[in-house]
């Protein structure tokens, strides 16, 4: 059967102790695509768009898309923002409101916005009003999604990605739109059902990799083979959000007897509250990590080294100092860095051509407080460039990206990769594209939690993990926490 559907993709995870928040400029450095352009750019990639769209074309659907729109991690979305992207979808909600059997939408599912501590909700609460409440609606999400009681009671399917590094956007796309395409034809009626905990976050960030959340997912999915399951999705939750509503998160869409698909949610739940003092994570501190570089064999691969606290795919400013400093002082060679988000910089060697020596005030700039100050060095500068790229690893393979206009340093024996735009480490082209060859290094420094292995596990001879002190920093324990529901784990012994 030939349905009408209304797409739309509208992400951003919102660090409530960021500074920054994302307005439409930020939206603008990824792109804000509308309609066939946005299917043109994301409709063959690793996108929940794609998988919507691996389901409608078959069909003969006709698929009415709003925009995709992506900010990366930062501040709250301001209200100008908010207003004009969700405007989009639900103004194109309102003008083929007579024609549509469904909606599919590719969202994150930790959006703050100065208004509203649940964007998403919002969001399906304003469509809603538009669209009734027997019309489905079906939506992807982030595993890093704090999901509210009112996004679950106003999306009839949710589908979470089970992976992390996020591997797997575009299948779970296609899941959710095969749920939808099954509600529209009147098969089967979904519901989608919620289980929580008081803590910030599973205590591993979701790592899906290793540890515990790998038979959590196998049992997850083999739920999701019985008849009347139709998707689970086990929510690691995002704890730099200071709202009543973070969390981990189980959820079951499905029909029939929903006290059984509750108690199968409380269940997980069970197991992720009851290991809530097993982390399988551990941090070293910078220097640490440099004096490790210092003496490092890459017979079998580079050393890679991860700012996890200022991962700018958390909401880092992505211009703490704290690891390049530790770097530089334990004079390690053969070494890349990158990003370092720091646009001033870049803009004040406008005029210097490669091959020229420099004097910089590199990083720091945000907040000296978090991750460091502003390093003064001699420099050499290597190259300059616009900043495109287009990945090719597993999370972003075929996808354009933006660093902003970009130049590479030259810092004693280390390439340092400075950026205009924030965005976290995920991919090789990354460096690449830039003149940076990570796996022909001894030592790799990046910034990013945990997507960077997708792409640089397969190439590392090791990695680590540091804690520079910078805004994402794992122990949570020291960010300002006002909103959030207490007792809280770990702020409160429970």
């Amino acid at each position: 059967m030939a349905f009408t559907i209304l797409t739309a993709e509208f992400s951003h995870e919102s660090n409530t102790f960021s500074i920054r928040p994302a307005g439409l400029a930020a939206f603008e450095m990824r792109g804000i695509l509308l309609g066939e352009a946005a299917i043109a750019a994301r409709g063959e990639a690793n996108t929940p768009l794609a998988g919507f769209l691996d389901i409608a074309r078959p069909q003969g659907w006709r698929v009415i898309h709003a925009v995709s729109a992506h900010a990366a991690p930062s501040g709250p979305v301001t209200t100008e923002a908010y207003e004009h992207l969700a405007g989009l979808i639900v103004g194109a909600a309102q003008a083929h409101r007579g024609a549509l059997q469904g909606v599919a939408l590719g969202l994150h599912g930790a959006m703050v916005t100065e208004a509203s501590e649940d964007g998403e909700g919002e969001l399906l609460d304003r469509l809603r009003a538009v669209l009734g409440r027997s019309l489905p609606i079906a939506i992807t999400l982030d595993p890093h999604a704090n999901v509210t009681g009112r996004m679950a009671a106003l999306a009839d399917i949710i589908v979470s990605y089970k992976t992390y590094p996020h591997v797997d956007m575009r299948d779970c796309g296609r899941q959710a739109a095969d749920i939808l395409r099954r509600t529209m034809a009147g098969e089967i009626a979904p519901v989608t059902i919620r289980a929580t905990r008081s803590m910030l976050e599973e205590v591993n960030g979701g790592r899906t990799d290793i540890g515990p959340m790998i038979p959590r997912l196998a049992v997850a999915c083999a739920r999701e083979q019985e008849p009347d399951v139709f998707a689970v999705s086990v929510n690691g939750g995002f704890g730099n959000a200071d709202i009543s509503e973070v969390g981990p998160t189980v959820l079951v869409t499905g029909q029939g007897d929903v006290a059984r698909h509750q108690a199968f949610a409380e269940m997980i739940m069970d197991d992720i509250w009851n290991r809530r003092r097993e982390p399988i994570n551990s941090y070293i501190s910078t220097n640490e990590a440099a004096a490790e570089a210092t003496t490092f064999d890459a017979g079998a691969g580079p050393l890679v080294i991860a700012d996890y606290a200022d991962n700018p795919g958390g909401g880092g400013y992505g211009d703490g100092t704290n690891l390049l400093a530790a770097l530089i002082a334990a004079d390690v060679r053969e070494a890349c860095f990158g990003p370092m988000v720091d646009p001033q910089t870049v803009g004040e060697l406008a005029g210097v051509a490669p091959g020229e020596r420099v004097d910089v005030r590199l990083g720091g700039k945000t907040d000296a407080a978090v991750g460091g100050g502003p390093l003064a060095l001699a420099a050499i500068l290597l190259r300059r460039s616009e900043g495109s790229y287009v990945g090719d690893g597993p999370m972003i393979g075929g996808l354009r990206g933006e660093w902003g206009p970009t130049v590479v340093l030259g810092v004693g024996g280390i390439e340092v990769l400075v950026v205009s735009f924030p965005q976290q480490m995920l991919d090789l082209q990354q460096f690449r594209a830039f003149g940076i060859d990570p796996a022909a290094k001894r030592v790799v420094a990046l910034k990013s939690m945990q997507h960077f292995r997708a792409a640089f596990e397969p190439v590392a001879g090791k990695v680590l993990v540091c804690d520079s002190g910078a805004l994402c920093t794992p122990d949570l324990a020291k960010l300002p926490y006002v909103k959030v529901r207490r007792p809280m784990f770990p702020l409160d012994d429970i």
